[in-house]
């Protein structure tokens, strides 16, 4: 899962712990990214610093934490997906992102090839189960939606391939969370 993680929260770690269990994996990876290209990073906290709050937050030996986009070059999901799946060709992973990213997905640079790159989980998030599935890519990439019941089956499954989770949501957000640190 990605994103810029400024700060981590625990909805980043029930995030995480409901892919882990619901999707039937061996290992989350928090992929700390240096800033993300359709975000101001006006005020981003620096990377090493996210690292480290994610490393205390989190230190289930199930999750690893990455910040490896800086020494590609790009911060595009594209690429870095594309560079997982020729670095590790015999692993099976699993994209995961929140609701209100799938809200704004087919606004991604090389959306689509994301989806035929891995198979995907999209995690609820409080308000955004309705505009997430109203939006452009929920309907494109509608016939290739597997039922939540049968998550555990997404690793195995050939892209485009995504389901959606519900789960225990939280109110958290790391831009709630800097706002009240700012005041």
């Amino acid at each position: 899962m990605g994103g810029s993680f400024d700060p981590p929260h625990d909805g980043h770690v029930v995030v995480a712990e409901t892919a882990l269990r619901r999707l039937g994996l061996s290992r989350v990876w928090w992929l700390i990214t240096p800033g993300n290209p359709l975000k101001d990073h006006d005020g981003l906290a620096p990377l090493n610093e996210r690292m480290e709050a994610a490393r205390k937050l989190a230190p289930d030996p199930h999750f690893i934490m990455t910040a490896f986009e800086t020494e590609l070059g790009t911060p595009y999901t594209a690429a870095t997906l594309a560079f997982l799946k020729r670095r590790f060709p015999a692993t099976r992973f699993v994209w995961v992102m929140g609701a209100d990213n799938l809200a704004t997905f087919h606004n991604w640079q090389h959306w689509r090839q994301i989806a035929d790159t891995f198979p995907i989980a999209v995690v609820d998030r409080p308000g955004w189960h309705l505009p997430a599935l109203a939006q452009t890519a929920a309907h494109v990439l509608g016939p290739n939606r597997i039922p939540e019941a049968a998550a555990k089956t997404l690793c195995r499954r050939r892209p485009p391939a995504w389901t959606f989770l519900t789960m225990r949501l939280s109110t958290l957000s790391s831009t709630s969370l800097r706002r009240r640190k700012t005041r």
